[in-house]
């Protein structure tokens, strides 16, 4: 039975949590830059109005660009729509959360913008952890902006070819639109005008320039002043912009510097001291994080030229999930070496010991076929199971192998002989006649954790992998010690019976 898990054991795909459902959706398509804010905001209100037409849908907002705060240095092409679905009780008939993802993801088909749907509170705590609102992310370290976006670009293509791809996505980090304004420095000197007069002029008449202060009450607001919208809104415009010279001339900005419409890096990062460039991945359901990313690599490898001095890393979920397993790597052997000791403080016999240990590849057939049966991931909550799972076995392997050494014992120090016949009786007052308090020791345990498989609301997706592993380990580990220990204390004790020369 372990070595017939073992294969269904290895199929189950990984994933750091499972998403916790916060009965809301964030959608968070993002489009390439050099969007304007009006183009934004009608395609934005373009989709509202779609997802408004879902049933299940109760409210949408959706946000274009950033807030007012530098906590947020969103771009105006990244889009953040929440939506509130309504209660349950109203969706339609065999509808799911995944359902609904799945409808709005094909009624949204937006060229150049590839959707990506979350949970808001989960996906603001991994944008602040790792920079990556997806769960696979490749952060492209370099120096040259241009090799960046080039690569990422490359990366995002290789990408789209894995079919377990829902959406690939590479920042275009050098589109961004810009006026550039460069000033003829021997013009401006013959008209006697210095740079920081040139600069003053445009900073005013485009930017604008605080007058005056507002107040109302005990609040204060900057009067700016700046040429009307008609008068800069374009490059024939800007060079038209009056400049008075100190000898009380007038000279257009057009006749002292050169004014074109240039691309470059609209928000540039950086991270270690590199420059850096995002491609964001959302992945399929169907496969684990752990595996998605292997495949990944190797199209990359086969499909993408790196220019030298430029590094990639894997991020997002994927990141803490290998976090989590460096981690347990530690803690599995440590927890397991503990339950050890402990047993072995108790019993005084290695031999006991290895015994009662044998419960825990008896709870693991259990644990990964209910895993694989509800169609759950490997995740840093199972493995939480799983842990708490060897404690449990411990516990109901030392009560199995307590009654059948006090039988055995009793006998021994009443003066009986120890033989085969003598050791058949104890095993079966030992196992046989003392099934009740086992079983109740299981079904305690076991219908203690059952109400949780049950349980709905925030919080029970994490509950419930904790759970699972626990459930179907208790059941196996329960069956087999009932069956396989009294088999196991009995070649043990014939061994030793027959070394004693009493086996008759």
């Amino acid at each position: 039975l372990v070595l017939l898990t073992i294969p269904i054991a290895l199929k189950i795909p990984s994933e750091f949590m499972p998403a916790l459902n916060e009965k809301t959706i964030l959608y968070m398509p993002t489009a390439v830059p050099g969007m304007s804010l009006d183009t934004a905001v009608q395609t934005m209100q373009k989709q509202n109005q779609v997802i408004k037409a879902l049933p299940e849908v109760a409210h949408v907002y959706g946000k274009a660009g950033r807030a007012t705060t530098a906590t947020d240095p969103a771009p105006v092409n990244m889009f953040e729509t929440v939506i509130t679905l309504k209660p349950e009780s109203n969706w339609r008939d065999g509808m799911t959360y995944e359902k609904i993802v799945a409808e709005l993801n094909g009624k949204l088909t937006i060229p150049g913008m590839p959707n990506i749907w979350w949970m808001p509170i989960q996906t603001r705590i991994e944008m602040l952890s790792t920079g990556v609102r997806t769960p696979v992310g490749i952060k492209v370290l370099g120096s040259n902006l241009a090799e960046i976006e080039k690569t990422a670009i490359d990366i995002e293509s290789a990408l789209r070819k894995l079919p377990e791809t829902k959406s690939a996505f590479a920042e275009r980090i050098g589109s961004g639109s810009f006026i550039d304004i460069d000033i003829q420095r021997k013009v401006a000197a013959l008209y006697g005008l210095n740079i920081a007069d040139i600069q003053s002029v445009i900073e005013t008449a485009v930017g604008g320039s605080p007058v005056s202060m507002a107040i109302e009450g005990r609040e204060r607001y900057a009067i700016s002043v700046r040429y009307a919208q008609d008068f800069r809104n374009n490059i024939d415009s800007l060079a038209g912009l009056v400049i008075a010279t100190p000898t009380g001339q007038e000279v257009s900005l057009g006749q002292i510097a050169t004014i074109s419409v240039v691309s470059d890096a609209q928000m540039i990062q950086s991270e270690n001291g590199k420059m850096l460039g995002f491609v964001f991945v959302d992945v399929s359901k169907e496969i684990g994080l752990s595996e998605y990313v292997d495949a990944a690599k190797k199209v990359v490898a086969e499909n993408v030229t790196f220019p030298s001095g430029l590094t990639i890393e894997w991020s997002g979920q994927f990141e803490a999930l290998e976090s989590a397993k460096q981690t347990l790597i530690y803690v599995i052997p440590v927890a397991l070496a503990l339950i050890v000791f402990i047993l072995y403080i108790n019993t005084k016999s290695m031999i006991e010991v290895m015994i009662i240990f044998l419960a825990v590849p008896f709870s693991l057939i259990g644990a990964f076929w209910l895993l694989w049966f509800l169609d759950y991931k490997m995740s840093v909550a199972t493995w939480v199971g799983i842990l708490a799972l060897a404690g449990l076995d411990a516990e109901t392997g030392v009560i199995m192998l307590l009654y059948l050494t006090k039988s055995y014992g009793d006998r021994v120090q009443a003066g009986i002989r120890p033989t085969l016949i003598m050791l058949q009786e104890a095993i079966h007052e030992g196992a046989v006649q003392r099934i009740r308090p086992k079983l109740m020791t299981v079904v305690a345990t076991l219908l203690g954790l059952l109400p949780v498989m049950w349980s709905t609301g925030t919080g029970s997706e994490v509950m419930k992998r904790i759970a699972a592993p626990m459930v179907g380990g208790i059941v196996t580990s329960g069956l087999l010690e009932l069956l396989v220990y009294p088999a196991i204390f009995a070649l043990w004790k014939e061994r030793e019976i027959r070394n004693a020369g009493t086996a008759s």
